[in-house]
């Protein structure tokens, strides 16, 4: 299982089309900082319905849309 499991199955939960997060929520849900290992493990959400947008690193937040093939 991903360490970014528990954000998965949240965002998975969301109901709307798009969704952005900050560093601070995304801690918040993990319980722990995101870290470059999330650039790598962002294609696992493709499995929940979303793909990862954009990453901020500048207003530090994640923008995610929901994945067309789960519309």
């Amino acid at each position: 299982m991903s360490k970014y499991q528990p954000l998965w199955e949240h965002i998975q939960a969301i109901d709307a089309e798009k969704l952005s997060l900050s560093y601070e929520e995304l801690q918040s849900i993990l319980g722990f900082p995101i870290g470059h290992s999330f650039l790598t493990c962002k294609k696992e959400l493709l499995a929940y319905g979303w793909n990862v947008k954009k990453i901020s690193m500048k207003e530090e937040t994640v923008r995610f849309e929901r994945s067309l093939d789960h519309a």
